[in-house]
Protein backbone atom coordinates (compact mmCIF):
# COMPACT_ATOMS: atom_id res chain seq x y z
CA UNK A 1 0.00 0.00 0.00
CA UNK A 2 1.40 3.39 -1.02
CA UNK A 3 2.51 5.61 1.77
CA UNK A 4 0.74 8.90 2.25
CA UNK A 5 2.90 11.72 0.92
CA UNK A 6 4.35 13.69 3.75
CA UNK A 7 3.67 17.42 3.50
CA UNK A 8 5.95 19.96 5.06
CA UNK A 9 4.20 21.69 7.91
CA UNK A 10 4.07 25.44 7.51
CA UNK A 11 2.14 28.25 9.11
CA UNK A 12 -1.16 29.22 7.50
CA UNK A 13 0.14 32.74 6.92
CA UNK A 14 2.84 31.32 4.64
CA UNK A 15 0.20 29.98 2.24
CA UNK A 16 -0.98 33.42 1.21
CA UNK A 17 0.51 35.25 -1.76
CA UNK A 18 2.43 38.29 -0.66
CA UNK A 19 2.34 41.37 -2.87
CA UNK A 20 4.13 44.14 -0.99
CA UNK A 21 3.38 47.74 -1.84
CA UNK A 22 5.95 49.22 -4.21
CA UNK A 23 6.88 51.87 -1.65
CA UNK A 24 8.00 49.09 0.73
CA UNK A 25 10.47 47.43 -1.67
CA UNK A 26 11.61 50.01 -4.26
CA UNK A 27 14.89 51.83 -3.82
CA UNK A 28 15.09 55.60 -3.65
CA UNK A 29 16.78 55.66 -7.08
CA UNK A 30 13.96 53.58 -8.57
CA UNK A 31 11.31 55.88 -7.12
CA UNK A 32 13.10 58.99 -8.39
CA UNK A 33 13.32 57.43 -11.86
CA UNK A 34 9.61 56.58 -11.70
CA UNK A 35 8.60 60.14 -10.92
CA UNK A 36 10.92 61.54 -13.58
CA UNK A 37 9.32 59.24 -16.14
CA UNK A 38 5.87 60.33 -14.95
CA UNK A 39 6.69 63.99 -15.67
CA UNK A 40 7.54 63.12 -19.28
CA UNK A 41 4.48 60.91 -19.55
CA UNK A 42 2.16 63.66 -18.28
CA UNK A 43 3.59 66.13 -20.80
CA UNK A 44 3.07 63.58 -23.57
CA UNK A 45 -0.54 62.98 -22.52
CA UNK A 46 -1.26 66.72 -22.53
CA UNK A 47 -0.04 66.99 -26.13
CA UNK A 48 -1.61 63.74 -27.37
CA UNK A 49 -5.33 63.90 -26.69
CA UNK A 50 -6.34 62.45 -30.08
CA UNK A 51 -5.02 59.63 -32.27
CA UNK A 52 -3.54 62.05 -34.79
CA UNK A 53 -1.72 64.00 -32.07
CA UNK A 54 -0.41 60.81 -30.49
CA UNK A 55 0.87 59.47 -33.82
CA UNK A 56 2.63 62.75 -34.63
CA UNK A 57 4.24 62.99 -31.20
CA UNK A 58 5.23 59.32 -31.23
CA UNK A 59 7.09 59.91 -34.48
CA UNK A 60 9.04 62.78 -32.93
CA UNK A 61 9.89 60.63 -29.91
CA UNK A 62 10.98 57.74 -32.15
CA UNK A 63 13.20 60.00 -34.25
CA UNK A 64 14.92 61.21 -31.08
CA UNK A 65 15.71 57.55 -30.33
CA UNK A 66 17.26 56.98 -33.75
CA UNK A 67 14.29 55.53 -35.66
CA UNK A 68 13.82 56.51 -39.32
CA UNK A 69 10.84 56.36 -41.64
CA UNK A 70 10.78 52.93 -43.28
CA UNK A 71 9.82 54.62 -46.57
CA UNK A 72 13.34 56.06 -46.75
CA UNK A 73 14.96 52.60 -46.62
CA UNK A 74 15.58 50.56 -49.78
CA UNK A 75 16.46 47.49 -47.72
CA UNK A 76 16.65 46.48 -44.08
CA UNK A 77 19.47 44.91 -42.10
CA UNK A 78 19.73 43.63 -38.54
CA UNK A 79 19.77 46.44 -36.02
CA UNK A 80 17.89 48.95 -38.20
CA UNK A 81 15.33 51.01 -36.27
CA UNK A 82 12.35 52.03 -38.42
CA UNK A 83 8.83 53.42 -38.00
CA UNK A 84 5.74 53.96 -40.11
CA UNK A 85 2.77 56.29 -39.72
CA UNK A 86 -0.53 54.49 -40.33
CA UNK A 87 -2.51 57.17 -42.18
CA UNK A 88 -1.58 59.69 -39.49
CA UNK A 89 -3.74 57.92 -36.89
CA UNK A 90 -1.63 54.88 -36.01
CA UNK A 91 2.04 54.21 -35.40
CA UNK A 92 4.31 51.20 -35.80
CA UNK A 93 8.00 50.87 -34.95
CA UNK A 94 10.44 48.00 -35.33
CA UNK A 95 14.00 46.96 -34.60
CA UNK A 96 15.13 44.51 -37.25
CA UNK A 97 16.41 41.26 -35.74
CA UNK A 98 19.11 38.83 -36.84
CA UNK A 99 16.99 35.68 -37.13
CA UNK A 100 14.74 34.75 -40.02
CA UNK A 101 11.15 36.03 -39.80
CA UNK A 102 10.08 32.40 -40.12
CA UNK A 103 11.28 31.91 -36.53
CA UNK A 104 8.78 34.48 -35.31
CA UNK A 105 8.54 38.02 -34.01
CA UNK A 106 8.47 39.72 -30.66
CA UNK A 107 5.42 41.99 -30.90
CA UNK A 108 4.06 44.54 -28.45
CA UNK A 109 0.68 46.03 -29.37
CA UNK A 110 -1.20 48.86 -27.71
CA UNK A 111 -4.42 50.78 -28.33
CA UNK A 112 -4.29 54.57 -28.67
CA UNK A 113 -7.06 55.17 -26.17
CA UNK A 114 -8.53 58.61 -26.87
CA UNK A 115 -11.81 59.12 -24.97
CA UNK A 116 -13.63 61.89 -26.78
CA UNK A 117 -16.72 63.17 -28.52
CA UNK A 118 -16.63 63.32 -32.33
CA UNK A 119 -18.47 66.00 -34.27
CA UNK A 120 -21.10 64.84 -36.71
CA UNK A 121 -20.52 65.72 -40.41
CA UNK A 122 -22.96 68.66 -40.24
CA UNK A 123 -22.54 69.63 -36.59
CA UNK A 124 -23.41 73.32 -36.17
CA UNK A 125 -26.96 74.24 -35.20
CA UNK A 126 -28.77 77.10 -33.47
CA UNK A 127 -31.39 76.70 -30.74
CA UNK A 128 -32.85 79.44 -28.52
CA UNK A 129 -30.22 82.00 -29.54
CA UNK A 130 -27.40 79.61 -28.68
CA UNK A 131 -25.11 77.73 -31.06
CA UNK A 132 -24.08 74.11 -30.51
CA UNK A 133 -21.93 71.33 -31.95
CA UNK A 134 -23.79 68.04 -32.46
CA UNK A 135 -21.65 65.10 -31.32
CA UNK A 136 -21.55 61.34 -31.14
CA UNK A 137 -19.36 59.70 -28.54
CA UNK A 138 -16.46 57.39 -29.25
CA UNK A 139 -15.60 54.33 -27.21
CA UNK A 140 -16.67 53.50 -23.70
CA UNK A 141 -17.18 56.86 -22.03
CA UNK A 142 -19.31 57.52 -18.99
CA UNK A 143 -21.58 60.17 -20.47
CA UNK A 144 -22.47 61.86 -17.18
CA UNK A 145 -18.80 62.75 -16.63
CA UNK A 146 -18.79 65.03 -19.69
CA UNK A 147 -21.32 67.63 -18.56
CA UNK A 148 -20.33 71.06 -17.18
CA UNK A 149 -16.60 70.39 -17.44
CA UNK A 150 -14.31 72.58 -19.56
CA UNK A 151 -13.79 71.13 -23.03
CA UNK A 152 -11.44 71.86 -25.93
CA UNK A 153 -11.76 71.39 -29.68
CA UNK A 154 -9.00 69.44 -31.46
CA UNK A 155 -8.86 68.24 -35.04
CA UNK A 156 -8.16 68.83 -38.69
CA UNK A 157 -10.21 70.45 -41.45
CA UNK A 158 -9.57 69.95 -45.16
CA UNK A 159 -10.68 72.94 -47.23
CA UNK A 160 -11.50 73.13 -50.95
CA UNK A 161 -7.97 74.23 -51.81
CA UNK A 162 -6.68 70.88 -50.55
CA UNK A 163 -5.02 72.32 -47.47
CA UNK A 164 -5.11 70.68 -44.07
CA UNK A 165 -5.85 73.04 -41.19
CA UNK A 166 -5.01 71.87 -37.68
CA UNK A 167 -7.33 73.28 -35.04
CA UNK A 168 -6.79 73.38 -31.29
CA UNK A 169 -9.05 75.75 -29.36
CA UNK A 170 -9.51 75.76 -25.62
CA UNK A 171 -6.09 74.71 -24.32
CA UNK A 172 -4.67 78.20 -23.80
CA UNK A 173 -5.80 80.44 -20.95
CA UNK A 174 -6.72 83.08 -23.54
CA UNK A 175 -8.87 80.66 -25.60
CA UNK A 176 -12.64 80.38 -25.27
CA UNK A 177 -13.83 77.31 -23.40
CA UNK A 178 -16.58 74.88 -24.39
CA UNK A 179 -18.98 72.82 -22.31
CA UNK A 180 -22.08 70.62 -22.29
CA UNK A 181 -24.97 71.93 -20.22
CA UNK A 182 -26.79 70.03 -17.50
CA UNK A 183 -29.91 70.65 -15.41
CA UNK A 184 -29.75 72.74 -12.25
CA UNK A 185 -30.18 70.64 -9.07
CA UNK A 186 -33.67 71.97 -8.31
CA UNK A 187 -34.79 71.14 -11.87
CA UNK A 188 -33.25 67.68 -12.02
CA UNK A 189 -35.26 65.64 -9.52
CA UNK A 190 -36.53 63.24 -12.19
CA UNK A 191 -33.05 63.05 -13.74
CA UNK A 192 -31.55 62.00 -10.40
CA UNK A 193 -33.72 58.88 -10.32
CA UNK A 194 -32.17 57.46 -13.52
CA UNK A 195 -29.43 54.87 -13.73
CA UNK A 196 -25.94 56.25 -14.39
CA UNK A 197 -26.04 54.90 -17.96
CA UNK A 198 -29.25 56.86 -18.60
CA UNK A 199 -28.45 59.97 -16.59
CA UNK A 200 -27.82 62.01 -19.71
CA UNK A 201 -28.85 60.62 -23.14
CA UNK A 202 -26.16 60.47 -25.81
CA UNK A 203 -28.19 62.77 -28.06
CA UNK A 204 -27.95 65.48 -25.38
CA UNK A 205 -24.15 65.58 -25.43
CA UNK A 206 -24.13 68.73 -27.54
CA UNK A 207 -21.45 71.35 -26.97
CA UNK A 208 -22.22 75.02 -26.40
CA UNK A 209 -19.94 77.03 -28.69
CA UNK A 210 -21.36 80.56 -28.83
CA UNK A 211 -24.17 83.03 -28.49
CA UNK A 212 -23.17 86.26 -30.26
CA UNK A 213 -25.24 87.14 -33.36
CA UNK A 214 -23.86 88.30 -36.68
CA UNK A 215 -25.01 91.92 -36.76
CA UNK A 216 -24.02 92.62 -40.35
CA UNK A 217 -26.27 89.84 -41.67
CA UNK A 218 -29.64 90.96 -42.98
CA UNK A 219 -31.18 87.54 -42.36
CA UNK A 220 -33.52 87.24 -39.40
CA UNK A 221 -33.00 83.53 -38.84
CA UNK A 222 -29.85 81.71 -37.74
CA UNK A 223 -28.05 84.98 -37.02
CA UNK A 224 -26.28 83.37 -34.04
CA UNK A 225 -25.09 80.49 -36.16
CA UNK A 226 -23.97 83.02 -38.77
CA UNK A 227 -21.92 84.75 -36.04
CA UNK A 228 -20.07 81.51 -35.29
CA UNK A 229 -19.53 80.71 -38.97
CA UNK A 230 -18.08 84.17 -39.51
CA UNK A 231 -15.57 83.65 -36.67
CA UNK A 232 -14.60 80.22 -38.03
CA UNK A 233 -13.96 81.66 -41.47
CA UNK A 234 -12.04 84.71 -40.26
CA UNK A 235 -9.88 82.69 -37.85
CA UNK A 236 -9.38 79.45 -39.79
CA UNK A 237 -10.71 79.97 -43.32
CA UNK A 238 -13.30 77.27 -42.64
CA UNK A 239 -16.82 77.21 -44.08
CA UNK A 240 -19.71 75.07 -42.87
CA UNK A 241 -19.38 72.62 -45.77
CA UNK A 242 -15.77 71.89 -44.76
CA UNK A 243 -17.01 70.07 -41.66
CA UNK A 244 -18.29 67.21 -43.85
CA UNK A 245 -14.74 66.00 -44.47
CA UNK A 246 -13.24 67.29 -41.21
CA UNK A 247 -12.14 65.30 -38.18
CA UNK A 248 -13.03 67.43 -35.17
CA UNK A 249 -12.97 65.98 -31.67
CA UNK A 250 -14.05 67.29 -28.29
CA UNK A 251 -11.68 66.47 -25.42
CA UNK A 252 -11.39 67.52 -21.77
CA UNK A 253 -9.63 70.85 -21.34
CA UNK A 254 -7.51 69.63 -18.45
CA UNK A 255 -3.88 68.72 -17.92
CA UNK A 256 -2.33 65.63 -16.36
CA UNK A 257 -1.41 66.45 -12.77
CA UNK A 258 -0.38 64.65 -9.61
Amino acid sequence: MAKKKETKKIKASELFADFPNLYEVASEDDMNATFEFAEEYKAFLDDSKTEREFAANAIVAAQELGYVDIATKESLKPGDKVYQSIKGKGFAAAIIGKKSPIEGFNILGAHIDSPRLDLKPNPIYEDNDTVYFKTHYYGGIKKYQWTTIPLAVHGVVFTNDGKEHKIVVGEKDTDPVFYITDLLPHLGSEQMTRKASEFIPAEDLNVVIGGIPCKDDKKKSNIFKAGILKILFEEYGVKEKDFVSAEIEIVPDTHARD
